[in-house]
């Protein structure tokens, strides 16, 4: 496997378009390269930001290169969920029973119906909570008290990772459960779109032109905080320094924390190597 010439990562919003004017809690693509840091990109809804990506790995396989695209969203959900909603444990599958059912567009999505939709093919109540919307809907609680569904509440790598949110929370400060229903179709999209030349891990070997990666921007807390501090949107500095800090790894690093089993789950590339990935934005 060669090594990259492009990292480019995206910080994911599971919301309505933002506007015009380039804001928090958005949409934001960043980008490192030998060449060093490109500005970092606002899209104002999803639709935008997947033509920005399509367009970006076009270019690549038209110059040959090979790209590493990481999204701040699990890839995976817990052991066992695969299964009982599609009757395999290939990720995959649950990436296009999603991306068949959901509906999105910049103005509105159905991810908290989705999420009702799937607390019903469960017993008891869950795995999903928090409904975002004034009208209730049922078999989503807007509270967390679920119970007997039957789910691990946390994937393997969101136990050592602390701070992270369970994939089950719908919404709310900090939580991803919303991106998640949103970003996987977009994923799928891109697998089908570019056949053989999209490979994503850790579900499959990185042999192709572009490899999609799953991140978790508080891998770099302290260093993202410091570059807050001194102006600008956090958003954008989480994806230029969580590209800058993967760019500067020698390809051997960046093989190391590829080298993880979590063929069903997922993983967050990076994960235990903090102190390496902020020291190499020194």
């Amino acid at each position: 496997m060669s090594d990259f010439d492009g990292i480019v990562m995206v910080d994911w919003s599971g919301g309505n378009d933002t506007g015009p004017r380039p804001r928090k809690d958005a949409i934001w693509i960043g980008e490192s390269g030998p060449a060093g840091d490109a500005p970092p990109l606002y899209a104002r809804n999803r639709v935008l930001a997947e033509e920005m990506l399509v367009a970006r790995i076009e270019a690549a396989l038209e110059l040959g290169e090979r790209l590493m695209i990481g999204f701040d969203f699990p890839f995976g959900y817990p052991r066992g969920f695969a299964r009982a909603l599609t009757g395999t444990a290939d990720p995959f599958a649950v990436w296009r029973w999603i991306a068949e059912r959901l509906e999105d567009s910049p103005r509105r999505n159905t991810r908290f119906h989705l999420g009702a939709a799937i607390n019903r093919r469960f017993p008891g109540i869950g795995p999903f909570w928090f409904n975002g919307l004034q009208e209730d809907i049922p078999d989503l609680p807007r509270r967390d008290i679920r119970e007997g569904h039957g789910m691990s509440e946390r994937r393997a790598c969101e136990d050592r990772a602390r701070g992270s949110f369970s994939c089950w929370q719908l919404g709310g400060a900090g939580a991803v459960g919303g991106q998640v229903l949103t970003g996987l179709p977009v994923l799928d999209r891109l697998r089908s779109r570019f056949p053989g030349r999209v490979a994503a891990w850790p579900f499959e070997p990185l042999e192709a032109p572009v490899a999609l990666v799953e991140i978790w921007p508080s891998l770099l807390k302290a260093p993202v905080a410091q570059a807050a501090a001194r102006g600008g949107i956090k958003d954008a500095h989480q994806v230029r320094l969580t590209a800058r800090a993967l760019a500067r790894l020698t390809p051997e690093r960046r093989a190391a924390m590829l080298a993880v089993e979590a063929p069903e789950e997922g993983w967050i590339l990076g994960l235990g190597h903090e102190p390496e990935l902020c020291a190499a934005l020194d």
